[in-house]
């Protein structure tokens, strides 16, 4: 089981130096998170039942790969990775140059997480329908990989058009950034997973092994509509933890374990959360790394 630190409840302050820590403390990877824009107007909730946004309107938020890329020159073992990046409201272009610059910079280092998107505003003050997130989520994933893999890039889709399009360099790793997929819905996002990811984390079952696993059975009936080898996706999870009973973190996280997911992403949260890493990687990783 490889585990990864998420960065999204932490005051920015922490960002460089949980970063730094992680690192030195045997993590594989951190996890920024990112939206476009945050209107003042927001409603649901990527949490299946929470009716709120889990973040205000007024929530510090980055360019996540730009903030990556710095953090990047600020380490040299540990993964970077968006938790996730809305790759719908983006021209594939965009998208496609920001994740190769990472990896570039970082020397192959870059995870290239993504989502659906669940904040409807978000997508009404980008001018993009909502309703359209998992067809333009799919397309934008096709150019991408194009973009990565081919010397020039051809595609013909209802959002997205180009021809003969060079897109150099190309990725550190082959044939490109693995990506990871978040979100639980079972008839949108599970059917892009099965499509497209290297790896799925989702929303929903976070916490609860039963749940996830029923979703990651879901998952499997998913590739087996688009005849994909469901094998050949990892199942991951996320994981909020304040800092105490580190043997509970340790039962749950042996639980999913049990259950097939190879990868945890833990939240800390707070001024202690230096701490808090430290007591998960002395108390928590040895008894994963037994497992």
């Amino acid at each position: 089981m490889k585990f990864g630190v998420a960065l999204g409840r932490l005051n920015p302050a922490f960002f460089v130096e949980i970063t730094e820590e992680a690192e030195r403390l045997g993590f594989e990877s951190i996890w920024l998170p990112e939206h476009l824009v945050l209107p003042v107007q927001m409603s649901r909730s990527p949490f299946p039942g929470e009716e709120h946004p889990p973040v205000p309107p007024s929530t510090p938020v980055f360019d996540a790969f730009a903030y990556l890329s710095f953090l990047a020159g600020r380490t040299s073992t540990i993964r970077l990775a968006t938790h996730v990046y809305n790759l719908g409201l983006r021209h594939p272009f965009v998208a496609a140059r920001a994740v190769q610059t990472l990896d570039l910079v970082s020397g192959g280092r870059a995870i290239c997480g993504i989502g659906a998107g669940w904040l409807e505003s978000e997508w009404v003050a980008a001018g993009l329908d909502f309703e359209s997130r998992g067809r333009r989520l799919d397309e934008a994933l096709e150019v991408c990989k194009l973009l990565w893999t081919e010397e020039r890039a051809d595609f013909e889709g209802r959002y997205f058009h180009l021809r003969e399009a060079i897109h150099e360099p190309k990725p550190v790793q082959k044939p490109h950034p693995p990506i990871w997929i978040g979100g639980s819905g079972e008839q949108l996002t599970l059917r892009v997973v099965a499509k497209h990811a290297d790896a799925w984390n989702p929303s929903g079952g976070g916490g609860d092994p039963e749940e996830a696993s029923r979703l990651s059975g879901v998952l499997d009936e998913r590739c087996q509509e688009v005849g994909r080898n469901a094998a050949e996706i990892r199942r991951t999870t996320q994981l909020r933890w304040d800092g105490e009973d580190a043997p509970a973190l340790l039962d749950l996280c042996q639980r999913f374990l049990e259950k097939g997911f190879s990868d945890i992403v833990i939240y800390l949260t707070g001024p202690a959360a230096p701490r808090h890493a430290e007591l998960a990687a002395e108390q928590v990783l040895p008894g994963l790394r037994k497992s």
